[in-house]
């Protein structure tokens, strides 16, 4: 479609006005299908803001909120003199060519580049001996077993399972307050379809996990960055759909939240009465001492969720999550999931029960083996690149990485060319900022770290940077 021609593009937008919410995340939703579906193709200028409002006989600030939040969103580009264009292709938050986001985590498990060290997806992927051993055990338990494994809700073993591992966190709860999912992302989007609205203002911190922010936004959501200190004034100016927090061993930066700050966030949760989604699922990967409690533990009402996963603490493969909610909240995301899938694979969740039973054996292993990495790491970029600075992480997989000048998109194409992708920050927060920061993984084996970080310091180098070790190494592939 050519982009100048005004009367193709209004048809494309259709009746794009006749759903929910303010009209700004209206229009952007229906740009954003455009764009993502390849009709509106990559460099396609789109009108000024003034002759699309008054083709569209809405205020120009309708058309100007819509295309900054796709700015934002990575999908266009906005510049003084030249207008707003479709986000070209080499850009790291643009859109493939047949229209699959391309968030540099999601772009880099559909189309995984060859010969690249990606930085990008942090999940192990060397699954434990205790996983074989624990889908031997589901086995021998399906003998006999007559269910057809339509369980929206999940295997009532994992289920009760997953409840004495709360009680056993000072969480008291019931299998009835558990929902199993197809892992931690499923239970997010299972949460912003059954409490989000197009238009609703969902909280997130920021810097934060970015599945989750692209979880909301496909929801036509507004999503809008807090603190935790400043959660209790963001309620009191407006009531959100839901507010979403990482308290332990937070994505990006492998942060603690302390107890006095989890003990508010619950408080204000209850007093608002506004879903809290905590999202734990690193929360058993604490460099030092037992996770901290659930922020649920600390208010029994039933504002707070809870949302984990095996994939981090076991394996990326193990693609297991779950909720604990409140009953009815779970009796409800249930009859929603039964319209998706009717329920999760059955040996996989009788095998993660298993591994719950060993809990403290896969837990102890798998912390030791980032610690270690994550020491590696910090020891690596210390020496090889100086001028980077960061905070050592207190749990998780990955540390938060900031460059001294220029923008971390445009030094993510230098390091792919270097072999290594890595996610630049604005894909961690939720008005696009950040943009000098990146995230970086340690669960690489040491030798495929060291050489990473190698083949950086080398593109650093390339960039313009100053990074010393660069000068002295050669790239390894």
């Amino acid at each position: 479609m050519n982009g100048s021609n005004l009367a193709d593009l209004v048809d494309l937008l259709g009746r794009w006005a006749s759903g929910r919410g303010p009209l700004y995340l209206l229009l952007a939703a229906r740009l954003r299908a455009l764009i993502d579906d390849g009709v509106l193709p990559p460099g396609e200028p789109l009108p000024p803001d003034r002759v699309l409002a008054g083709r569209l006989a809405v205020g120009r600030g309708t058309v100007v909120a819509a295309y900054d939040l796709l700015r934002q969103e990575g999908r266009v580009v906005r510049r003084q003199g030249s207008g707003t264009r479709v986000a070209a292709l080499d850009l790291p938050a643009s859109r493939t060519a047949d229209g699959v986001p391309a968030n540099p985590l999601l772009l880099h498990i559909l189309h995984p580049p060859d010969g690249v060290a990606l930085l990008t997806c942090a999940a192990p992927d060397d699954p434990p001996e205790a996983l074989r051993e624990a889908y031997e055990e589901a086995a021998r338990a399906l003998s006999g077993l007559r269910d057809l494994g339509y369980q929206p809700a999940g295997n009532p073993v994992l289920r009760a399972a997953l409840a004495a591992y709360y009680t056993g966190r000072g969480l008291p709860t019931e299998p009835g307050e558990i929902l199993v999912t197809t892992g931690a992302q499923q239970a997010l989007t299972l949460l912003a379809g059954l409490l989000v609205a197009p238009g609703d203002t969902v909280l997130t911190e920021s810097p934060t996990y970015p599945g989750a922010l692209e979880v909301f936004r496909h929801a036509a959501a507004v999503v809008r960055p807090v603190t935790p200190e400043g959660l209790g004034a963001a309620l009191r100016e407006r009531r959100p759909a839901l507010a979403y927090f990482v308290p332990t061993a937070r994505n990006p930066d492998g942060a603690i939240m302390p107890v006095p700050q989890r003990r508010r966030l619950a408080a204000l949760a209850a007093e608002h009465d506004v879903p809290l989604v905590d999202d734990e699922v690193c929360a058993e990967l604490c460099f030092s001492g037992p996770a901290p409690p659930p922020l649920a533990a600390f208010g029994r009402g039933e504002q707070v969720i809870t949302v984990g996963s095996m994939s981090k603490l076991v394996w990326g493969g193990l693609r297991v999550g779950w909720i604990r909610a409140a009953a009815p909240l779970v009796s409800r995301l249930s009859r929603l999931r039964a319209v998706h899938d009717l329920g999760g694979e059955v040996v996989s969740q009788l095998a993660a029960a298993a591994l719950l039973r060993r809990l403290d054996e896969v837990r102890g292993q798998r912390v030791r083996d980032l610690t270690a990495r994550h020491d590696l790491l910090c020891a690596e970029l210390r020496d090889r690149l100086p001028s980077w600075t960061f905070e050592p992480a207190r749990g998780g997989q990955t540390i938060w990485v900031r460059v001294p000048r220029g923008e971390v998109d445009a030094f993510a194409q230098v390091a792919l060319r270097h072999g290594v992708a890595v996610p630049p920050g604005r894909s961690f927060d939720p008005l696009g900022g950040h943009a000098d920061r990146m995230r970086l993984h340690f669960l690489l084996p040491a030798d495929e770290l060291s050489r990473a970080v190698n083949n950086l310091a080398l593109a650093w180098a390339a960039f313009g940077g100053t990074g010393r070790a660069a000068s002295r190494h050669t790239l390894i592939v």
